[in-house]
């Protein structure tokens, strides 16, 4: 398939600058306009307020005042990951922009996914983008139940088939990425996903970026859906959910 620019430069815009001049002299100035996180333009909201529209085990998932609740309690523990999924399609190329805010362990923002009703009902495999309350992953992508780390936060990598991932630039050092992040508030996750490029922008910055060759291993469509995990007891929290397809 063949790489499309658009997503890499629309990404590397977001986190170095937002819009650029020509000056007097034929150059270019500073950027005189700041990044707009905020900014929805083209994009529909996929949350009411209710859970209409999404699917997962109610033991764990609830919606009110505006946000979805994925909670675990030490009488209510996980066995296995569980997932919110969102059965209003099958994205391909798209943006996706999420508030979270999260309060122990590790959740994640699932795209391009399949389930695995083999394994248990609400179960997803494929492309994650990473969340975790101790700020070690947050940022990166993970692909669950799949081929693991793709790209670790402030990396830039490729995959060919049958390899690992491979470093193919530094977007920025790993404490400089993690500075951008929030811990115990909200943050604003953005991801793109053009053809076999794939982008995760954290709080206005670029995070990571993978260009997946492996045309055996990867998606290019697949399943939305948010991630609780096992381990001790856990509250992650969605709002501002809005999706732009192409």
């Amino acid at each position: 398939m063949r790489l499309s620019l658009v997503p890499l430069i629309a990404a590397l815009a977001f986190s170095a600058f937002a819009q650029t001049k020509k000056g007097p002299g034929g150059g270019f100035r500073i950027p005189i306009e700041p990044i707009e996180i905020g900014d929805y333009t083209g994009f529909e909201s996929i949350f009411d307020g209710t859970l209409k529209g999404w699917d997962g085990d109610s033991t764990f998932w609830r919606a009110g005042d505006g946000v979805i609740v994925g909670e675990t309690t030490k009488d209510q523990p996980l066995k296995q990951n569980t997932f919110l999924i969102w059965r209003g399609g099958q994205p391909a190329d798209f943006e996706l922009k999420v508030d979270y805010k999260i309060n122990n362990t590790n959740s994640g923002v699932q795209y391009r996914s399949a389930e695995l009703p083999d394994v248990g009902k609400w179960v997803l495999k494929g492309y994650q983008a990473d969340i975790d309350f101790p700020n070690m992953f947050t940022g990166q992508l993970y692909e669950e139940r799949g081929r693991g780390f793709l790209a670790l936060r402030g990396q830039f990598t490729k995959v060919e088939e049958g390899k690992k991932a491979r470093v193919s630039g530094q977007i920025k050092s790993t404490e400089d990425a993690k500075g951008v992040i929030k811990i115990g508030d909200w943050n604003t996750l953005h991801i793109i996903a053009r053809g076999n490029t794939l982008i995760h922008v954290l709080n206005g910055q670029l995070t990571s970026l993978v260009i997946d060759d492996d045309a055996k291993g990867r998606a290019l469509s697949g399943l939305l859906g948010f991630q609780i995990h096992v381990g001790p007891p856990m509250r992650v929290e969605f709002r501002n959910i809005y999706l732009k397809k192409y």
